[in-house]
């Protein structure tokens, strides 16, 4: 099990099941959303995605059609996003684990949209578009 919080600490989250993937989304949307020139983001089942703590706390954006950003309401953390086109999947932003994943960042996603003082420096594979 993996679990980890927000910022401030009443939005608690847990991930039961395996991970399916974890990579670094480059475009607008998610550096904006981040503060960061990527998003790292671990993909896991939606069935396996609870909120233990803190619900009510959580705010959420709708970013694009059909998909909506969820962050603490109280510091602003981003938690985590989903949408209609991938309801089967939550796409939670890593850093606000506090166990260690067993994976490693896979890939890079929407390099076409990678801020141009962002320098890829590793040799992960980098594709153009991406899960969005």
């Amino acid at each position: 099990m993996l679990r980890g919080a927000c910022l401030c600490g009443p939005v608690r989250l847990e991930i039961t099941g395996e991970p399916q993937a974890m990579n670094h989304c480059h475009g607008g949307i998610c550096r904006k959303a981040s503060g960061a020139a990527a998003a790292t983001n671990l993909i896991v089942a939606h069935a396996d995605f609870r909120l233990v703590a803190g619900a009510e706390q959580l705010a959420s954006y709708a970013s694009s059609p059909n998909k909506r950003r969820c962050f603490c309401g109280a510091c602003g953390s981003p938690i985590d996003s989903h949408g209609e086109a991938t309801r089967d999947i939550v796409s939670l932003r890593v850093g606000r684990l506090d166990d260690d994943p067993p994976l490693r960042p896979s890939l890079h996603l929407h390099v076409d949209s990678k801020a141009a003082w962002d320098d890829i420096g590793d040799t992960l594979p980098q594709l153009l578009g991406g899960l969005g």
